[in-house]
């Protein structure tokens, strides 16, 4: 009986450091739906509410660089998943996928420059996560992942004019991450799960995110132009196909980096020194 409490005792323990973490992995996330839903409750302004939140995106960006919560290499990736954002939204914006219905300075084709801040958001928290949870991979296939994820990118933009293939690159990618497995620690303790897996816990929490923004009005989804209505479901499923773009964009750095640091012996042999022991992990973790 004791066992079992204390089990249940240092489970307990380790669900709320990975919440605390998770926490401080969301930092960015967190303070910009604030930012969101704060301009929704504040009185009519002389400045549009797109451009305060620019304004609010970039204020974001510097204080949390100087607070130490991006590196400038990890600036750079999230500027990266900023611009990248912001074209994915010019395309869906002029297919009409969502809008952006309140009027503002700062907005090119429809599309306010705030809008790629929430792509920011999302590269923000996987760098976080890579560092503070000191997450390391085994078994990944750089170069199959990237592959898939490119061309699951360009899929979600092309489908509108050419043959929609989301069901088969999610497959392919699916077999391209089989076997590969994301080890992260949580206070005195390594675990791992599945990259897979991975993808669809953080999807399931951008949809999550998605209909908290589209509440506040972030953005607007056809559905919801006469009123609010939950994003539909099928978007958790897009979210975690799309979430192996901003992963690919922050491990290529950190592959490449681990694979420079290898001395040059074991840098030609494709191997490495040994990982330190958790459960028998047979090749040398991607570390950040």
């Amino acid at each position: 009986m004791r066992t079992i409490t204390n089990g249940a005792r240092t489970l307990a323990l380790q669900l709320l450091r990975f919440a605390l973490v998770q926490a401080r992995c969301c930092a960015f996330a967190v303070a910009l739906m604030g930012g969101m839903a704060v301009s929704r409750l504040l009185p009519p302004l002389p400045v549009a509410r797109y451009d305060l939140l620019l304004a609010y995106g970039v204020l974001l960006t510097g204080v949390g660089f100087l607070l130490g919560w991006e590196t400038r290499r990890e600036v750079a990736v999230v500027a990266v998943c900023h611009v990248l954002g912001l074209a994915f939204e010019l395309v869906k914006v002029q297919v009409g996928s969502w809008s952006y219905p309140e009027p503002g300075l700062a907005k090119i084709a429809g599309v306010p420059l705030y809008g790629g801040f929430m792509y920011a958001a999302v590269g923000s928290y996987v760098c976080r996560s890579w560092r503070l949870m000191d997450l390391s991979l085994t078994g990944y296939r750089a170069r199959a992942t990237a592959v898939l994820a490119v061309g699951l990118y360009v899929n979600f933009l092309s489908h509108h004019w050419l043959p929609d293939l989301r069901w088969p690159l999610g497959v392919l990618l699916l077999a391209a991450t089989c076997g590969t497995w994301v080890h992260y620690t949580v206070g005195p303790r390594r675990h791992r799960m599945p990259l897979a897996l991975a993808f669809v816990l953080i999807g399931f929490f951008l949809w999550l995110a998605e209909n908290i923004a589209t509440y506040f009005g972030a953005w607007t989804y056809p559905t919801q132009l006469h009123g609010w209505q939950p994003v539909p479901v099928t978007k958790w499923i897009s979210w975690a196909l799309l979430i192996s773009v901003t992963f690919v964009i922050c491990g290529t750095r950190r592959h490449t980096a681990a694979r420079r640091d290898r001395p040059l012996s074991t840098r030609d042999a494709g191997t490495g020194p040994p990982p330190v022991p958790e459960e028998s992990v047979p090749e040398e973790p991607v570390r950040g």
